[in-house]
């Protein structure tokens, strides 16, 4: 098959591009940094020629949900035309197991996303995953200095190379619709993945909402299970 990875210069996307390619594919990266521009089109028609998935894992950092929204929107409209135009069979979305259970700005527009691609022209299948292990060492990243601030989540950890794989396989297939989502081996607290990188920071727990904390976050029913647990992921790191 010839896909598409929208965003597959980023870490979840290389690891997207670099499992289709294992897997036979020939793939077209697509970003800004190759001459594709998903905001305002540019390059996409080309880019999608003879294209026959595409899978969506583009992302925006912001806390702010009218920036996010009109981001996943801008993308996902201008993204689904193209894809019409060059008459590609597949839409696969990456989104988060519980957007529909958490009250926030960015998760509302991950469910705009979601709808978009759904509602579209293209047949689609959004695959729900779980936070993944890669976020606590982002979240120690983000924030200076030597004590680190944790949101209180509670969370099933899923590898990305675990979702890359299930990604691509998804776009092999047909349409689903709204897949079974996927999650990792085991229920962990997020303060505890960033105590275990953390190597003699303070690690401090903060109120992140009661659907966060509760467990708004894990699968609520059938899920595929990632292989790849937090600690052979730090170990493997």
């Amino acid at each position: 098959m010839r896909m598409a990875v929208a965003g597959g210069t980023g870490w979840v996307g290389k690891l997207v591009v670099e499992r289709a390619r294992a897997a036979g594919h020939e793939v077209v990266v697509i970003s800004r940094s190759n001459g594709v521009d998903l905001t305002t089109g540019a390059g996409l028609d080309e880019a999608l020629r003879g294209v026959d998935a595409v899978i969506d894992v583009t992302n925006i950092e912001t806390l702010s949900g009218k920036t996010a929204g009109a981001f996943f929107e801008t993308a996902t409209r201008t993204l689904l035309a193209a894809e019409e135009r060059s008459l590609v069979r597949h839409h696969v979305v990456l989104s988060i197991v519980g957007v529909d259970r958490v009250d926030s700005g960015y998760y509302a527009a991950k469910r705009l996303q979601e709808k978009l691609a759904l509602d579209g022209p293209i047949p689609a299948t959004v695959l729900r995953a779980t936070q993944f292990h890669e976020f606590a060492a982002q979240m120690l990243e983000r924030v200076p200095g030597p004590v680190k601030i944790v949101p209180s989540m509670l969370t099933r950890p899923v590898a990305a190379a675990d979702v890359a794989t299930e990604l691509v396989r998804l776009a092999e297939g047909p349409a689903q619709g709204l897949a079974t989502d996927l999650a990792g081996p085991e229920v962990l607290k997020m303060s505890a993945m960033v105590r275990r990188l953390a190597k003699g920071k303070l690690v401090l727990t903060v109120p992140a909402g009661r659907a966060m904390a509760g467990g708004g976050l894990l699968p609520a029913g059938d899920f595929h299970r990632g292989e790849i647990t937090f600690d052979e992921w730090v170990a493997a790191r």
